[in-house]
């Protein structure tokens, strides 16, 4: 009885807080060639025998993403950026607390070349680890979750950096300062247009791969990464393609991204622009070549720790999706642990479950990086 009440109450929150944002935009099914047309394994023609988009179709997207699967170290390879740049400034401490404090950024040149100039410049904000604390210089590359601010989980960099762990936090394709005047969200990043979605995702995998380089020389020796829900499946993706990446911590994990958009209480729009002209079916196998199941072979090349946090009452990532996770880690043998939040998807970022949620991902990172 009491455990059904506290259920329906999280539930009830969930979704007032999913409800909260006016501006979402439903946007009509589009597959988005041209921007497939920049990719490896396309040379130039958006995939063999469709030269038109009007013979585009979910079945070409799906041959297209089975080919990315089986040739992603391709897919997600780059070429190292040589304008690295670290620039110090002053920032509000939160969103809520508009008091200055030093800040630095790391910007360079997105590997990933789109049509809008804010996004093809990488900005990664920079907490060091504490004075006296440099032992084995660990480092972790932070991504929050879709639609983040710029103030997103500074304060767990704030934290991890008091440990001894210093943080490159990352503003992900179409974010904050990368947003394109247009949008008020990060629509780009995520939308019904295909192809523009999974260009998010190999230039996300890639400005990641970016951060190692530079990290490594600032002398970081051991590396690890930590993504939330868009940025889980982003740093899933970076970690089974870079061996460097050996300590993980996913915080909201699903196997396929097309589910995610499909199932989930914050994508409903993003699903109700789709829906007429493509199944959940479809979806999957359409983004398969951003989907972490694609690549649990490649994730487990190199020996990695890893930590699965998911919620119990999540309506964005269903505690079903974040279960298989659970299951392919077991299937596959791979060194990780699991924590179960008593809360949803949104409400991790609220009292008291933000600070249980920081509790787990420290503790995790803390015991992996510097022990």
């Amino acid at each position: 009885m009491l455990s059904g009440r506290y259920r329906q109450w999280m539930y009830d929150w969930e979704t007032r807080l999913t409800s909260r944002d006016t501006n979402r935009v439903v946007r009509p099914l589009q597959w988005g060639e041209e921007w497939a047309g920049r990719w490896p394994l396309v040379n130039g023609d958006f995939a063999p025998g469709a030269g038109s988009a009007e013979r585009v179709s979910a079945n070409v997207l799906a041959d297209l993403n089975r080919r990315i699967v089986a040739h992603s170290d391709q897919f997600f390879s780059y070429r190292a950026p040589a304008d690295f740049r670290l620039e110090t400034g002053q920032a509000a401490r939160s969103k809520d607390d508009r008091r200055l404090e030093p800040a630095a950024w790391l910007r360079f040149t997105s590997p990933v070349e789109t049509p809008y100039p804010e996004n093809n410049i990488v900005t990664a904000r920079w907490f060091p680890a504490a004075p006296g604390r440099s032992g084995g210089r660990p480092a972790v590359v932070v991504l929050p979750q879709w639609n983040s601010d710029a103030w997103g989980h500074n304060g767990l960099c704030r934290i991890l950096s008091r440990f001894g762990i210093s943080c490159l936090r990352l503003s992900m394709p179409y974010h904050d300062v990368r947003m394109p005047a247009e949008l008020e969200r990060a629509d780009y990043a995520v939308s019904a247009n295909i192809s523009r979605t999974i260009d998010a995702g190999r230039q996300a995998v890639i400005d990641i791969r970016c951060c190692l380089d530079w990290l490594q020389q600032q002398g970081s020796t051991d590396l690890g990464i930590l993504g939330t829900s868009l940025g889980s499946c982003y740093a899933f993706l970076a970690s089974a393609h870079d061996e460097r990446l050996r300590v993980n911590a996913f915080n909201h994990a699903s196997n396929f991204f097309g589910d995610v958009v499909w199932t989930g209480q914050s994508t409903r729009h993003v699903r109700a622009g789709m829906e007429p002209e493509i199944t959940r079916e479809q979806l999957r196998e359409a983004w398969l070549g951003i989907s972490p199941k694609s690549y649990f072979d490649k994730f487990a090349r190199w020996p990695k720790k890893s930590l699965v946090v998911y919620a119990r009452y999540d309506l964005s990532f269903l505690p079903e999706l974040s279960r298989d996770v659970v299951e392919e880690f077991r299937r596959w043998s791979l060194d990780f642990r699991s924590a179960v939040l008593p809360c949803g998807h949104y409400t991790t970022g609220e009292a008291p479950f933000k600070y249980l949620d920081a509790w787990h991902l420290t503790r995790f990172l803390y015991g992996a990086l510097r022990q």
